[in-house]
């Protein structure tokens, strides 16, 4: 017989939160061989950085780069509200922290792409 499964903690903001900075942390790592390939180009000559600069400069590759540095304020964001719950005594407006870190990180991916466009 099957047990059932406790999983009403995954409804908690917290939770979510903290799936929230793992799921990004394994969207940036999918990213750096990308980025390892831009460097290795660059090194490779200018002529294949430009070629790939240029494939690179369309529109879809510009709202995944704004989508990457929403990432990254979200990953970032969130490593340091780990590092103040392992760290820090308990507050009750933790939640509100952690709503408050997306809400940055949705704003600095607005500017990003507003600068980029």
């Amino acid at each position: 017989m099957q047990r059932a499964r406790n999983t009403g903690y995954r409804r908690e903001p917290l939770w979510r939160a903290a799936m929230i900075h793992r799921l990004s942390g394994l969207a940036l790592a999918l990213f750096l061989p990308l980025h390892f390939l831009a460097l290795a180009l660059a090194l490779d000559g200018e002529a294949r950085l430009d070629g790939f600069l240029r494939w690179a400069d369309q529109p879809i590759f510009k709202l995944a780069e704004t989508i990457l540095v929403g990432l990254l304020a979200v990953h970032f964001l969130g490593g340091l509200r780990v590092l103040v719950i392992e760290n820090l005594a308990w507050r009750p407006g933790q939640k509100r922290m952690a709503f408050a870190a997306v809400a940055v990180a949705v704003m600095v991916a607005a500017a990003f792409l507003v600068r980029v466009i």
